[in-house]
Formats: C-alpha cells, sequence, structure tokens
C-alpha cells in the first residue's frame, strides 16, 4: 500500500522525480541499485548505512531520503547515516528538510535527537551525528555509502561492510553564511533525494 506523504513533501517528491539525472552519475549509483536487488532476490534483509565524515550534512540528507523513498515504494529497507566523529546534524540542513515538507521535533541542545516524519502514522527517521558504529545503527551486515571524499579515502576499513559503494556530493558547507546558504542546502538536498528516488525507482 502507497504511504500517503504529507501534502508539501509529496509536491517535492514529484518535482525531485522530474529531475535529470546523467548518465554519469546513473552509473554511479547502480552498484547501490544492484546491492539492494541483490539482497532482496535472497530475501535478506537491506541494510544501507550512509557514512560521512562529521555525520552532520549530506550522509544525513541521504539517510533521511532513502528511508522515504523506500517507504514510499514499498520497498523494506533499513537505512542509516554515521560518521568517524561525532559533530550535530547541521541546523541549516534541518531547515532545508523542513522547507522539502518533512515534519521534525527536535530533542535535546549539544547533539539534539531530530525525529523526522514523512507521513501521518508512520514511523519517524531518527537523525542525530554519530560513528558510523554507534548502536543506533542497528546492523552488522550493510552496505558502506560513502557521501563524501575525505571519509572515503580516510576510512579504509568499516567493520561489518558487506559492500561499499562511493556516492559522494559536494558539501553545501561551503556557503554557510553566504546570500546563497539556502538555496544551496536545498539544491544538494534536493539533489540527494532525486538521485534516491531513482535508484528506489529501479528495485
Amino acid at each position: 500500500m502507497k504511504i500517503s506523504m504529507y501534502p508539501e513533501l509529496e509536491n517535492t517528491i514529484k518535482e525531485v522525480q522530474l529531475m535529470t539525472i546523467s548518465d554519469e552519475r546513473k552509473e554511479v549509483l547502480k552498484p547501490l541499485i544492484d546491492y539492494v536487488k541483490a539482497k532482496l532476490k535472497n530475501q535478506k534483509e537491506v541494510n544501507l548505512n550512509f557514512i560521512c565524515t562529521h555525520n552532520s550534512r549530506r550522509s544525513q540528507f541521504s539517510q533521511i531520503w532513502a528511508q522515504t523513498a523506500a517507504d514510499y515504494y514499498g520497498i523494506p529497507t533499513n537505512c542509516y547515516s554515521g560518521g568517524v566523529e561525532v559533530t550535530a546534524f547541521n541546523e541549516r540542513a534541518v531547515e532545508s528538510i523542513k522547507r522539502s515538507g518533512f515534519r521534525v521535533k527536535k530533542e535535546g541542545e549539544e547533539n539534539p535527537i531530530y525525529s523526522v516524519y514523512h507521513s501521518e502514522g508512520a514511523q519517524p527517521i531518527i537523525a542525530f551525528s554519530k560513528v558510523f558504529s554507534d548502536p543506533a545503527n542497528d546492523s552488522d551486515q550493510f552496505a558502506a555509502v560513502m557521501t563524501c571524499s575525505h571519509a572515503d579515502e580516510n576510512c579504509p576499513f568499516i567493520p561489518g561492510t558487506e559492500q561499499r559503494i562511493a556516492v559522494r556530493y559536494e558539501d553545501p558547507k561551503a556557503f554557510d553564511g553566504a546570500p546563497e546558504e539556502a538555496m544551496k542546502y536545498d539544491e544538494r538536498s534536493l539533489q540527494i533525494a532525486s538521485e534516491m528516488f531513482y535508484v528506489f525507482s529501479k528495485i
């Protein structure tokens, strides 16, 4: 049964489904599609851990949009995220997902835990900065999806990884404090959304 997303989020999803993805990026995404397909074919649990150095922007966007796309298409998938050091889910990124139509509840101050909702009655996506091996990432068999070059190049070994897949994104942090800050965060979020919806539409 198709989930009924919040109306504002449904509009964003329609927008990202129309975005063009280059052949080059489709090649980058193919290993991720193949991994999910293979797990489902073998009736195995699908666990994706999106990893970036600080687990504050790109990996959070990726976890949230991948889980939303999986739920949208009814594909049983557990999406996590982590880093190599703990910071916080960046507030600029949080505001960006709110603008896309997610509803967000915040608990705590220093490294807040955010409950991110895409629809009424659904379980929230729990988002906060953590290392990739944090107990919240409840899996010892997963694909490590590397969303930034720094983490990809500086984490040669990630325990529990069945497959390592590089799906790198440019960091919107470069625009912090700039007039185009919000636009650039939304641009990166929507790029990730379009690619995660493309991935799960191919499963």
